[in-house]
């Protein structure tokens, strides 16, 4: 890369400077939206809410960066902004692709724990944990992105242009110079396709395959029940309610799960050709005829790994049901119906569950009452009755 020259077609070099400076300035601002939001003006915190405010976290971060790499290229490829901030911009690039691997990871896990074990979850899955699984991913995060820190530098090259990019010479002595060069190189490509990429995939993989066969399973059973089950008249209530509770349910967690696959499919199509060159770079040093498209097409796979934050804030938006509507009530509203856990019926119904003798007496309210809240035009009213009074759900 020392020895590489830069392109001399001007009207490519604008194009690639302007579309980075259009996605720089497109990517801080979706994210920033996306943290304020849910940061901020989401009235209930979720578990949900926690793990898409943690990625959004990590993509803003990366995208803070994105105009320094925007004027590294339009200073004819030349890396003027000093040794602190190339180590600053590398450093965070490589936190934002373990953060995000490792929650993406954490998120799979915790649907098939959803679905596979929900009475274990609903007595252990709280937002107190996941915001300290989160600062755990940040912390190991932050160890692997450790050495991609340590090892970053601006070196000049021979037309004079300066390069911010990894210097594996640094911290060795002569003698050992050539074989430590190799080493590092190798062991941090390898670690990071490794810890970053193939790790959590198989994870991912697994747990949605999990996932599969469990509800494939679960659909037969309900299945068998419904044609050997009968159908009391008294219950028909409690059923047309427990009905509107799935589908309800149903309606939140396939949208959540809709933006859970999207964005795993985002992060594999982003980093796939990284990675892939990354190995390149390492196995060019023994077969030197690759050197050249290592050269060309590294920067250009790591332009596009760039994409990743800029393209989750989109996805967490068209994710969300009913999105036409929603976004012109509010923004809010957008991010509330993609990390909702349960709506406001499942509220209700699980409390006329738990209240059933109360519902029997003098004094309980009207099944008249309740089937208009079941509808939606009176839940201010039932919030304040006896009924649902200090029995807010504190583990959502």
């Amino acid at each position: 890369m020392i020895n590489n020259t830069l392109n001399k077609d001007k009207g490519v070099n604008l194009a690639v400077v302007s579309i980075h400076g259009v996605v720089s300035v497109l990517g801080i601002l979706e994210n920033a939206l996306v943290l304020w939001v849910l940061g901020f003006r989401l009235r209930r915190k979720t578990v949900t809410a926690v793990w898409v405010l943690n990625l959004a976290l990590s993509d803003f971060l990366t995208t803070l960066t994105l105009p320094l790499f925007t004027h590294y290229l339009s200073m004819n490829h030349s890396w003027e902004l000093g040794g602190a901030l190339c180590a600053a911009q590398a450093s965070i690039f490589f936190l934002n692709m373990f953060v995000s691997a490792f929650l993406l990871a954490v998120i799979s896990l915790d649907r098939c724990l959803l679905v596979t074990k929900p009475v274990w979850t609903q007595n252990h899955r709280n937002v107190s944990a996941a915001w300290k699984i989160c600062g755990l991913g940040w912390a190991w995060a932050a160890v692997n992105a450790f050495p991609y820190f340590i090892f970053r530098s601006v070196v000049e090259k021979q037309d004079r242009r300066k390069l911010c990019y990894h210097n594996f010479a640094l911290y060795s002595s002569s003698g050992t110079l050539h074989t430590d060069c190799k080493v590092r190189q190798a062991a941090t490509a390898v670690s990071k396709i490794l810890l970053a990429f193939v790790v959590p995939l198989v994870i991912i993989a697994i747990s949605y395959t999990i996932i599969v066969l469990h509800l494939r399973a679960r659909r037969k059973r309900l299945e068998s029940r419904r044609l050997g089950a009968s159908k009391p008249k008294s219950s028909k209530f409690f059923r047309s309610l427990s009905l509107s509770r799935e589908k309800n349910t149903t309606q939140h967690s396939q949208s959540f799960m809709k933006m859970v696959v999207s964005v795993i499919a985002t992060f594999i199509l982003c980093w796939v050709p990284y990675h892939v060159f990354c190995l390149l770079e390492v196995t060019a040093q023994y077969k030197t005829d690759i050197v050249n498209l290592v050269e060309v097409s590294l920067p250009v796979a790591t332009t596009f790994s760039f994409l990743n934050p800029v393209l989750n804030p989109i996805i967490y938006t068209f994710s969300c049901p009913n999105f036409s509507t929603r976004i012109r009530q509010s923004l809010e509203a957008v991010f509330e119906g993609l990390v909702e856990e349960a709506g406001p019926l499942v509220r209700v119904t699980q409390s006329i569950r738990k209240n059933s003798l109360f519902l029997s007496s003098p004094s309980s309210p009207s099944v008249s009452r309740i089937r208009r809240i079941s509808q939606g035009t009176s839940i201010s009213d039932f919030k304040s009755s006896p009924i649902n009074e200090g029995k807010r759900d504190d583990k959502m």
